[in-house]
């Protein structure tokens, strides 16, 4: 900020009560009455009314918020957007007593999904995507991640990630793109698990990565899906192609997915309800988020938690996602995502707001340019009409958004 002279066309926030979560700050980074600048779509103020530069009044907009609440704009980290159809069927099957891995063993599962994204179009799948996305930015989500994993073969993996990329030409939101074809293993493979993760790694990655489809790659480490050798074999591709990686670890059972995670750096390991001590201890010291996936949890109706204590105790950062996607969480509503993290896991307010913001900006690799209230990032801001930030994780079923800012507009 300092030497900070010419305004431009910089618009400011005043008269409102700042959560900026910048790092370190104690209850949020609360600013009882504060101030946000930008310009170029970026911060270039946040912070006491007070200590905002003379010349900042004088900006081409100022917006009075009347003493509402600015956050950061929430960020969903995990989710599985794109896809065609829905399982609703499966929902029934669950309900008269059938498991996740019964659902799937008999024919159903992610393998359902393939089927139905495989005759789609390119734009079919935008066209069925946008009102998912809809309802995410209509709750104050200007960041959102969509894997692929529905496709299980180049073209339509291919398919899926150019629609993600295409839903960011269409709305004023940003769009993370993550390559998951190691996400089931195709009717075609033959029950070949080894010879559909060589494509994955090699012919399939080549190309996605050559196309720039990806921001980065993700597994499915479990026993219906890939060992934790198998997913090792699809990390050392990305890896060698530059590209981040993430995993879907421990979910079902403990494979040591999240030490896997750990291992290779990974930006996150997600789901973890069986994670142990050993995967908290390493993807503390490597790093890698923990991304808390409740809609899952709560929709198959599981009972083994994850370890929210253990991340606490080893200090893993936390992040929170709807896990969009039709077969086990076809949620679209990262408020009550956030209710549910703290009713089911017992979650504090706090984490919970910063795991769909700085943290879940963490999980993507984005911590340096969104998810706080800090000069040089985004101006990515959602404004809200409430009387305290645990108005956000507490109601149900309620939106109290005001106003959503996405790169300074």
């Amino acid at each position: 900020m300092a030497g900070e002279q010419s305004t431009g066309s910089a618009r400011v926030w005043r008269n409102a009560r700042l959560a900026t979560l910048a790092e370190g700050l104690a209850r949020l980074g609360v600013v009882d009455h504060g101030a946000v600048a930008a310009r170029g779509g970026r911060i270039v103020f946040a912070g006491p009314e007070s200590d905002m530069p003379s010349h900042f009044s004088e900006a081409a907009e100022i917006i009075d918020c009347h003493g509402r609440w600015i956050t950061p704009g929430l960020i969903d980290c995990h989710t599985h957007l794109v896809h065609a159809g829905n399982r609703a069927n499966e929902f029934e099957m669950r309900l008269a007593g059938a498991s996740y891995e019964e659902v799937a063993r008999a024919g159903g599962g992610i393998v359902s999904s393939v089927k139905s994204l495989r005759v789609a179009s390119e734009a079919e799948l935008v066209a069925q995507t946008l009102p998912r996305l809809d309802a995410l930015i209509s709750e104050g989500v200007t960041t959102v991640e969509a894997k692929s994993g529905y496709g299980l073969d180049l073209d339509n993996e291919a398919k899926s990630l150019r629609a993600a990329r295409r839903l960011a030409e269409l709305r004023p939101v940003t769009v993370r793109t993550t390559f998951l074809g190691a996400h089931a293993l195709p009717p075609e493979a033959n029950g070949d698990k080894d010879a559909y993760i060589g494509l994955v790694a090699g012919p399939m990655l080549d190309k996605i990565a050559a196309e720039g489809l990806a921001d980065a790659v993700d597994g499915f480490c479990e026993g219906i899906a890939f060992s934790p050798e198998q997913m090792a074999r699809v990390f050392d591709a990305a890896r060698a192609k530059g590209l981040p990686v993430k995993l879907h670890a421990d979910q079902l059972s403990n494979l040591g997915g999240a030490a896997l995670a750990a291992s290779y750096g990974a930006l996150s390991a997600d789901h973890l309800e069986y994670t142990d001590e050993v995967g908290a201890a390493a993807m503390a010291k490597a790093g890698t988020v923990a991304v808390i996936l409740p809609g899952a949890y709560y929709f198959i109706r599981e009972t083994k938690k994850p370890p929210v204590g253990l991340f606490r105790q080893h200090g893993v950062k936390m992040a929170i996602a709807t896990d969009n996607n039709p077969g086990t969480s076809p949620l679209t509503s990262l408020l009550l995502t956030m209710n549910m993290a703290a009713t089911l896991f017992a979650m504090t307010v706090d984490e919970c707001i910063a795991g769909v913001t700085r943290e879940a900006a963490r999980a993507l690799g984005l911590q340096a340019e969104t998810g706080t209230l800090e000069t040089g990032k985004w101006a990515d801001l959602a404004i809200w009409d409430i009387e305290s930030p645990a108005e956000l994780v507490y109601r149900m079923g309620f939106n109290p958004l005001h106003a959503r800012i996405w790169r300074g507009k």
